[in-house]
């Protein structure tokens, strides 16, 4: 990587944090904006999204709130099953009658900022803060610390890093089951942890999806692996774009499992409650460590594998 990039913030305060890459005579290009205070209905299980998110070639790579889940929001962090409460947003899957309307949706309310900057070393962004995860009752359940860190950006080799930290409290004062439809009977519905959702043009037939395992299309649903790449091909550039998902060493239930899908609804989970559920007991914690490269081009498996190894 030549050089250190140098990237810009803009903090709208009580909404957003835009982040952008400034480019000499160009105009800026806005990798991504957090909205962590978004205006969302309760249905929608309001809490923190990162959306538009782009390539170094400009091409945005997730969508906002489509038809069919209004609910989905970018890149989120999200929980569907936590003692009852439904932290995912929408319908609630219930064994023998499908997903159906309950008022349990909870919501995740930031608290307070520890950091919002662009170090002079180390990571290019950092954004650290504190959240609530606030059930529907109006009690509140998790406490969780934050941080999405730009680490890496290469504008020769077109690709860019975002690192994802979290760790979760229990603050109820009693047990807390983290579970996804597959542990409350829906088979291979093992969805919740760190979320991404795709735009609606990157579903089949133009999707590729890799692990390292050697699996690859559908037959990664629920594989354990330490990473999964998905690539697509936009509409109307033609362009192709491929997204590198990493669960770091050290993070809860490592290597994951995976959700994902091309049909129709182009998603990667990673999904560390896939198919077994965990209990919290009150004032113990847990904690995820993950990577997103944004990367222009198709990436086969030999050049993911290689940059993963670094």
């Amino acid at each position: 990587m030549a050089g250190r990039p140098s990237l810009t913030l803009t903090h709208v305060h009580d909404d957003r944090v835009t982040v952008t890459l400034p480019r000499p005579g160009a105009k800026p290009l806005v990798l991504f904006e957090y909205v962590y205070r978004p205006d969302a209905s309760p249905f929608e299980g309001p809490k923190p999204f990162l959306h538009p998110v782009r390539t170094l070639a400009g091409e945005v790579v997730t969508t906002f709130r489509p038809h069919d889940h209004r609910w989905h929001k970018g890149i989120q962090m999200t929980i569907a099953h936590l003692s009852g409460q439904n932290f995912w947003g929408g319908n609630t899957y219930v064994h023998g009658q499908g997903y159906v309307s309950l008022p349990e949706v909870g919501r995740m309310e930031h608290v307070r900022w520890h950091a919002v900057e662009a170090p002079v070393d180390g990571p290019l962004v950092r954004l650290d803060h504190d959240l609530d995860w606030v059930a529907s009752t109006g009690e509140r359940w998790v406490s969780e610390r934050r941080t999405w860190e730009v680490d890496g950006l290469d504008t020769a080799e077109g690709w860019w890093s975002l690192r994802f930290r979290t760790t979760l409290v229990n603050v109820r004062g009693t047990d807390l089951e983290f579970g996804s439809p597959t542990t409350h009977g829906r088979p291979m519905a093992g969805y919740g942890g760190l979320f991404w959702r795709g735009p609606r043009d990157f579903a089949d037939p133009g999707a590729s999806v890799l692990a390292s395992d050697g699996r690859s299309g559908a037959g990664v649903m629920g594989a354990i692996s330490p990473w999964l790449s998905f690539t697509g091909r936009h509409d109307a550039s033609e362009a192709i774009s491929t997204m590198v998902f990493v669960n770091q060493p050290g993070s809860f239930r490592y290597p994951t499992e995976w959700f994902v899908r091309t049909a129709g609804t182009p998603v990667v989970s990673f999904a560390p409650v896939f198919a077994h559920a965990h209990v919290l007991p009150p004032g113990e914690s847990i904690s995820l460590d993950h990577r997103i490269v944004f990367a222009d081009g198709a990436w086969d498996r030999e050049r993911v594998e290689a940059f993963v190894a670094r």
